[in-house]
């Protein structure tokens, strides 16, 4: 063996040790950064106003997190341009777990699609950590409307195509996403009537200026209760124990329709796996807390809590969809 061939040799292994040192390296680090984190106020942004069921449901999140941590979790209300503001916002914040963003249906499934340009790539510059639950869609119909049921609503529609009208908060909001999957599923030409928001457009239900609603279920069923709306549907694999005469959707003949409004975690790309584990493992737990469940329950929802990895498919495939429906509906907020 020459003396090049042991030196070679020596380089060789030399790199190796390095390479398995730097590796080593990273995985301790990875370690320490997981068992210190957090280390300061964590800020959570919300790209919604006060006052709403996705900021409820975000000062309920953070408040377990301090809990949990002993470290305050201070929320950032960034409302605007379809939740594209805050979005964009969390996307350039520094990405070691001390800024998380409250995601949701609009921030990583519609407004990517809906905008020309939201300022971030809802997969390439977030790290989802986990979904947290899931608000199921009711199709809702004025109490004085001669509509009982999915079907009749279905045959009234192709029978008068173009003259059933249906309410949304907005442009790209989970109401216009609701009846346009609806649409596309039932081959019916009904009529998209945007408003300034979800009460609004209720109120227009409820008057009778439109015929139809597709809302969670924390807005549709006070109504419901107070008589002023019926409900004929609600997406969901099974009925509500607290209104067993609303069936789902499956019953009602549209076992596809799926558009619900739903909440997240995400946290900006790059922040160490080992600190998104960390978040993800106090927030799957939270979801099963008494006082959780009971404040989705009061908002309509059904928590979740599942692993970054299914939680990140889950996102792909609300992308994939509201995609195509968006392109194919030719809808587009400048």
């Amino acid at each position: 063996m020459t003396r090049y061939t042991v030196q070679k040799e020596a380089s060789v292994m030399s790199k190796r040790a390095r390479a398995t040192a730097l590796a080593l390296m990273f995985v301790i680090t990875g370690i320490a950064t997981a068992q210190e984190f957090p280390v300061k106020t964590i800020r959570l942004i919300v790209p919604y106003p006060p006052g709403g069921g996705n900021d409820a449901l975000a000062r309920l999140f953070g408040q377990k997190l301090s809990d949990a941590w002993g470290q305050q979790v201070i929320v950032d209300n960034r409302p605007g341009a379809g939740t594209t503001i805050g979005t964009a916002l969390a996307a350039r914040a520094v990405p070691d777990g001390h800024t998380l963003l409250l995601s949701s249906i609009a921030s990583h499934g519609v407004s990517p699609s809906l905008y020309r340009n939201p300022g971030y790539d809802p997969i390439k510059d977030f790290a989802p950590i986990t979904l947290l639950a899931i608000a199921p869609m009711i199709l809702g119909v004025s109490q004085s409307a001669p509509i009982n049921s999915v079907q009749e609503l279905i045959k009234i529609a192709k029978a008068r195509p173009g003259t059933l009208k249906y309410a949304s908060a907005g442009s790209g909001s989970p109401m216009h996403m609701g009846g346009e999957i609806f649409k596309d599923l039932t081959g019916t030409d009904i009529i998209h009537v945007p408003y300034s928001g979800g009460a609004p457009a209720l109120i227009s239900l409820i008057s009778g200026e439109t015929d139809i609603a597709f809302d969670t279920a924390a807005s549709i069923l006070p109504q419901v209760r107070a008589g002023r709306l019926k409900a004929l549907a609600i997406a969901r694999e099974s009925r509500l124990a607290e209104y067993p005469n609303i069936p789902t959707f499956i019953e009602a003949g549209l076992p596809r329709y799926e558009a619900n409004a739903w909440y997240s975690m995400h946290a900006p790309a790059g922040t160490p796996a080992t600190v998104i584990a960390k978040i993800n493992r106090e927030l799957v737990k939270a979801i099963t807390l008494p006082d959780v469940v009971e404040k989705l329950r009061q908002l309509g929802s059904d928590g979740v809590g599942d692993t970054p990895a299914h939680f990140g498919a889950f996102v792909r495939a609300e992308l994939d969809k509201y995609s195509r429906l968006i392109k194919k509906a030719g809808i587009r907020v400048e």
